[in-house]
């Protein structure tokens, strides 16, 4: 992941504890701020797309809806 000059990423997906969550940690190891957009990302279960926005995405970054977003990034 490169993303020269750019210091936040704003994060939605098809797989929130697959593919999401594996970015999400990739850029926060390289110390992006994060954003998740809990309602822009889906998972193969309710229970398993909760336990991210929930559990695993507040220890990296803030998680908000589409509607709180432009408020979050201001």
């Amino acid at each position: 992941m490169s993303l020269s000059g750019f210091a936040h990423l704003v994060l939605g997906g098809i797989s929130t504890s697959a593919s999401v969550e594996a970015t999400a940690r990739n850029a926060y190891e390289r110390n992006y701020k994060l954003l998740f957009v809990e309602d822009a990302m889906a998972a193969l279960s309710v229970k398993e797309h909760d336990r991210a926005i929930k559990y695993v995405f507040p220890r990296m970054g803030i998680v908000r809806s589409t509607a709180e977003v432009p408020a979050a990034m201001g």
